[in-house]
């Protein structure tokens, strides 16, 4: 069994095309050729945090997959990171272990962020000329980097709590290539940017409106609990798109608009339009909406990409 360390697997990255893998998943998963058990999960109220187990495997395959990632936010407290975990792979014939890599869940992060621009790419307008980024933290920096080549913008909106996290953000970000101006006002992102990504671990709705012509990607809200957007929202969208039905219909923003009277009827899964059983946007003046909840075949393609470069 092979062991592989996070310096290793950030070497491969590089000279993998993560958007065509990760879409052969999302198409795979839609077309009902991926076995995905429901998520297994611990969540912890002192200090807070969450552990999610998601697993799974392509049909007629090598291989099987168990991830396992960690998020525990009073972390930095401690001069620790936030997130942490594994992936596990194993051979799908044998059940014999082939690798552990040790990610620390660096590899989650970017499936998450590969997943936003898969979106995107699929459902922005197609005349962006500002991107609204809601959160300060790995994904709100991830999201942004991952667009870069997939949406012809390179000026962003980045929203955050507090003026330091938002300094913090912009020093961080000072040679990502894009002008990035920051604010704590929502309006300022709502009005301004057609293309909207909200990237935290909000338990009460932080966007209220939105304006005819926009996409909205929320992934941050892949628990029980967590939403991020206002339910209304949802059912004013002219397209709902999730990484899974089932699973958003039990987390997430679905979730939550579903105790508000909306319905799974029209919803479609990104993978569906990916492989063409589906459209996704018809025109520049429609509200989209993608809710990403975190679907396993993501790990099981990013984990194989990585395992059969090395």
């Amino acid at each position: 069994m092979r062991i592989v360390n996070l310096e290793e697997i950030k070497s491969v990255l590089p000279h993998i095309n993560l958007v065509e893998e990760i879409e052969r998943g999302f198409a795979a998963y839609s077309k009902g050729d991926v076995v995905v058990p429901p998520v297994g999960e611990m969540h912890f109220d002192v200090p807070p945090g969450d552990v999610h187990i998601k697993y799974g495997y392509i049909k007629n395959d090598d291989v099987y997959v168990i991830k396992i990632a960690s998020g525990f936010s009073r972390n930095s407290d401690l001069g620790l990171p936030g997130g942490n975990g594994m992936m596990l792979i194993f051979n799908q014939k044998t059940g014999q272990p082939l690798a552990v890599l040790k990610d620390e869940s660096y590899l989650t992060d970017v499936r998450t962020a590969v997943a936003g621009a898969i979106c995107a790419k699929h459902l922005a307008p197609k005349n962006v000329k500002k991107i609204g980024i809601i959160g300060t933290g790995v994904q709100g920096k991830m999201q942004l980097n991952y667009l870069n080549g997939i949406i012809d913008c390179e000026s962003a909106i980045v929203w955050g709590r507090s003026k330091i996290s938002l300094l913090k953000y912009q020093s961080n970000m000072k040679d990502s290539g894009y002008e990035i101006t920051t604010t704590i006002d929502m309006d300022h992102i709502i009005d301004q940017c057609q293309l909207i990504i909200t990237c935290t671990a909000s338990e009460v709705p932080l966007i209220h409106r939105v304006k005819p012509g926009t996409h909205i990607t929320a992934m941050g809200s892949d628990t029980m609990t967590k939403q991020e957007l206002a339910s209304s929202i949802l059912s004013q969208a002219d397209l709902v798109v999730a990484d899974s039905r089932s699973q958003c219909e039990l987390r997430g923003e679905i979730h939550q608009a579903i105790k508000n009277g909306f319905t799974m009827n029209d919803v479609v899964e990104i993978g569906e339009i990916i492989y063409g059983k589906c459209n996704g946007r018809k025109n520049d003046d429609e509200i989209t909406i993608a809710d990403l909840t975190g679907v396993a075949v993501q790990d099981i393609q990013i984990s194989k990409a990585v395992l059969n470069y090395l």
